[in-house]
């Protein structure tokens, strides 16, 4: 059924959906794009049914209007279509069908490094060595733009992805042949959420799963819990947009959303600025929650009009929300799964960590905090403060927070206080600044604030994830050294949403999330062991000292200089031309071609071998027996525990693999770089620098016993080779929320290579579960009140998976027997929809898609 819209001069055709009042606004969206695409009744009846306390056993197939992509998750992804390619020819098919099916967008952001920093000429260093190192892969981003149909690159140097999406792809509706319906955005970054703060309804996928999507298949998910939260009130002065996003992640976390969609409503949402709402979205993968979206309203319409979108967009974007029941109402909430309040004024200055994002602490408590964690004392090195505590970086960097003019403008006029009150950052300190949109140094630059901000070493580093993602370069080398010699605690502070263990630099344990105000303030204070709401920052030139309450710039300060400065041609002038790229991309050679000329000699890309020999019809399932525990992990594991992004050690597995084919120590780059190339990345599964492997108890890093070899102690990747050269499959054992974090696929492809067969985990977190079932990784949840040592699991026991025959049927059994030992119990088996079934029947997606396009 079909009906039409006027907005403007325009008229459109819609599918309108007739939902009752009650569905949650994106549970609409959703409908909408199962009546668009004709689904079955029967996934029609589950939306149209949907009961606040009902049962979650219903799956839909959802089709995205476009999918989105950073460069370290879109290389693989786009060396997994040309291997699709390799393998559609060499089984007579044509491989141009391997083919984007919808707009595919991809960013160049993830890649530059902090390598220079505190000096104006940082960024174009940054720049330059960013081209010496990914030439190559930017080279096959490039042949990907030129031989896919609908593959879309945004070149490096232009911004963050998510920032980019909220001020210039993101539609909200999208128009195709007179059509017009929502922008469902699916991404290969957890952070695709950012986009829900606009009213679009997207979430983070794995690249996998973003694959099958680009060549036309549907997403299937449980249709989900929503959890509405309320917004009243207003934040008080001292407060900022991050420390509300902070306390939403507690509080969310803590309420439990893995596999939920949250929901803002209320009064207080109405005095949120798009720039607000983008923040809280973006940390949706820290709350847990599928998405987190914010109801299009008269905000969404000014900002879209404000960042340069046409009047036609806008006016059509409000049409259709209002049309379709997509238009916020502050009075009239949907119905929902559970109702939490928020009450804006209670929120109170904070920062999180110093390892989890939802590990909230009020400034006030920071000290204590810290110190609880028992250090040993250490002495002053060379006269330096420098111990336990030690500020080593200081990063405004992410996307999280550098989209938000009022944080990033308070931090640059507590800059200029400071600077003017003779303050200095401490020499010890990796000071950067990466925001996340060219907009935020036009802005910077209209307001004077460039020059204190260079003078306290916040000089521009470059336009990119950098220090969030774990690219932040070298510490200071005194730093370095202190933290060698004694064992040394110290710590980052950035403005980012991840701080996992390992991440941000493999030196750093502790990592403080924070407002980019306060990012300076303790790069000023130098140390996290500070209470700042009492003690001094330093002291002025005129001898006395400085607190922050001296220098934090007010709410009217900050509306001033936003009001005075931000003007809607910066958007315009910064996204004119913005597919172009500079000389050095276009310089990249990158002729079209049907199939990739793969380069046997490269150590960026290169063609994996998850197709090699596959058969036109898939094998029948077997069970898994007698397989070995490869690792035994504990709660909360993230995929940068599975499969780290920052820097490639030379002593590390991928390291002695690298510098062994002539790759110099300097130029190892980071695991996220080399992304396309599975001998790295296999080589970096488990090889986290903080996991501990309870199979080898007392040891950090990626190591575990080879039971084939009377338990010698080795890495992770050689034992897993030996077990592989046995023939005996591998199994993963972990407790609650196995694979937190990062939409990372390769946290399930590493494993996959290294013939893992099953994970074994008390609870899954969503993306990573699907990851594994996209790799034919088979996962097991344990039932509730059991788990490894709950059942006396050692680990070294022998392990077998039986039942799996079933899944050669229609059926998909609720649960399989393992056995362990002398241990046998139920595990529940987590291939959630008939079409996960499928993917695993097949040996994952890739082969799944794969037939289906030889078939036609």
């Amino acid at each position: 059924m079909t009906d039409y819209l006027t907005a403007g001069a325009r008229r459109y055709r819609i599918h309108p959906v007739h939902s009752p009042a009650r569905l949650p606004y994106s549970l609409r969206i959703m409908l909408e794009n199962l009546l668009r695409h004709r689904a079955p009744a029967e996934q029609v009846a589950a939306l149209t049914g949907w009961q606040p306390r009902g049962d979650r056993t219903a799956a839909v197939d959802l089709r995205p209007a476009r999918v989105f992509l950073h460069d370290t998750n879109g290389v693989p992804a786009l060396a997994d279509l040309a291997a699709m390619r390799d393998a559609m020819a060499a089984l007579g098919g044509d491989p141009e069908r391997v083919n984007p099916a919808v707009p595919a967008e991809l960013v160049v952001d993830h890649s530059i490094i902090a390598d220079v920093f505190g000096r104006p000429d940082a960024l174009a260093r940054n720049a330059e060595l960013e081209y010496e190192r990914n030439a190559e892969r930017y080279r096959f981003l490039r042949w990907g733009q030129a031989s896919l149909r609908g593959f879309t690159v945004v070149p490096p140097g232009k911004g963050i992805m998510h920032q980019i999406n909220v001020e210039y792809l993101a539609r909200v509706v999208m128009t195709h042949d007179g059509a017009a319906y929502p922008d469902l955005c699916l991404g290969t970054d957890s952070h695709t959420t950012m986009v829900n703060g606009l009213g679009t309804l997207g979430w983070g996928i794995g690249g996998i799963e973003a694959e099958a999507a680009m060549l036309g298949q549907s997403v299937s998910i449980l249709v989900p819990d929503v959890v509405g939260v309320r917004l009243h009130g207003a934040l008080p002065t001292a407060a900022t947009a991050t420390d509300l996003v902070l306390t939403l992640t507690e509080r969310l976390r803590e309420h439990g959303v893995v596999g939920k969609i949250v929901e803002f409503h209320g009064p207080g949402v109405t005095a949120l600025p798009v720039t607000d709402r983008v923040t809280i979205s973006n940390m949706s993968p820290e709350f847990g929650s599928t998405a987190a979206l914010f109801p299009v309203d008269d905000e969404t319409i000014r900002y879209l009009r404000f960042t340069g979108r046409s009047d036609e967009q806008a006016d059509l974007v409000e049409a259709y929300a209002k049309a379709q029941g997509l238009w916020h109402d502050p009075a009239a909430p949907p119905s929902y799964t559970a109702d939490l309040d928020l009450d804006l004024s209670s929120v109170v200055p904070s920062v999180a960590g110093p390892r989890r994002p939802q590990d909230r602490i009020p400034l006030d408590g920071v000290k204590a905090a810290f110190r609880a964690q028992n250090h040993p004392p250490v002495e002053a090195r060379a006269g330096q403060e420098i111990g336990h505590g030690t500020v080593a970086i200081a990063a405004i960097t992410s996307c999280t927070n550098t989209s938000n003019p009022s944080v990033m403008v308070a931090a640059g006029l507590l800059a200029k206080k400071a600077a003017e009150r003779g303050l200095r950052v401490k020499p010890w300190v990796k000071t950067t600044l990466s925001p996340g949109s060219r907009v935020v140094m036009d802005y910077y630059a209209e307001a004077g604030l460039i020059p204190a901000l260079e003078r306290l070493g916040f000089a521009l580093a470059g336009f990119g994830c950098m220090t969030c993602i774990g690219a932040s370069g070298p510490l200071v080398d005194e730093v370095s050294r202190a933290v060698a010699e004694h064992d040394l605690d110290v710590a980052a502070v950035l403005s980012g949403n991840r701080n996992f263990e390992g991440r941000i630099q493999p030196e750093v344990r502790s990592n403080y999330l924070a407002s980019p105000p306060l990012v300076v303030a303790y790069a000023l204070a130098g140390t996290v062991n500070v209470d700042l709401t009492v003690e001094p920052l330093g002291t002025g030139a005129d001898g006395r000292p400085v607190h922050l309450r001296d220098l934090w710039p007010s709410p009217d300060e900050v509306r001033a200089v936003i009001d005075r400065v931000i003007r809607p041609e910066m958007f315009t002038r910064a996204y004119a031309g913005i597919l172009d790229g500079d000389e050095r991309w276009q310089r990249l050679d990158a002729s079209a071609s049907a199939t990739y000329p793969w380069d046997p000699g490269s150590t960026y890309v290169r063609r994996a071998p998850y197709l090699d020999g596959m058969p036109a019809e898939p094998p029948p399932v077997t069970d898994i027996r007698d397989a070995r525990v490869l690792v035994k992990l504990g709660d909360f594991i993230t995929t940068d525990h599975i499969s780290p992004a920052g820097a490639i050690l030379p002593s590390s597995p991928a390291g002695r693999y690298l510098t062994g084919l002539g790759v110099p120590r300097h130029q190892l780059n980071t695991y996220a770089s080399r992304r396309g190339n599975h001998e790295v990345m296999m080589r970096g599964a488990f090889a986290n620098v903080r996991l501990r492997n309870q199979l080898a108890p007392g040891t950090e890093g990626g190591l575990t016993p080879n039971f084939l070899d009377g338990g010698r102690v080795t890495s992770v990747y050689e034992a897993a080779c030996a077990y592989r050269a046995a023939s005996v499959p591998a199994v993963v054992l972990a407790g609650e929320g196995y694979g937190a974090g990062s939409s990372r696929d390769w946290a399930a492809k590493g494993p996959a290579l290294l013939g893992v067969e099953a994970v074994i985990a008390k609870s899954f977190e969503r993306i990573h579960r699907s990851n594994l079932v996209g790799m034919g990784v088979l996962p097991l949840q344990f039932l509730p009140g059991e788990g490894p040592g709950e059942l006396g699991l050692t680990g070294h026991e022998t392990i077998t998976v039986a039942g799996l025959a079933a899944l050669d049927g229609p059926d998909r059994p609720p649960t399989l027997t393992v056995t362990a030992g002398a241990i046998t119990f139920q595990a529940r088996l987590r291939l959630d929809t008939p079409r996960e079934a499928a993917y695993y029947r097949h040996g994952g997606i890739m082969p799944y898609v794969l037939r289906h396009l030889l078939a036609g």
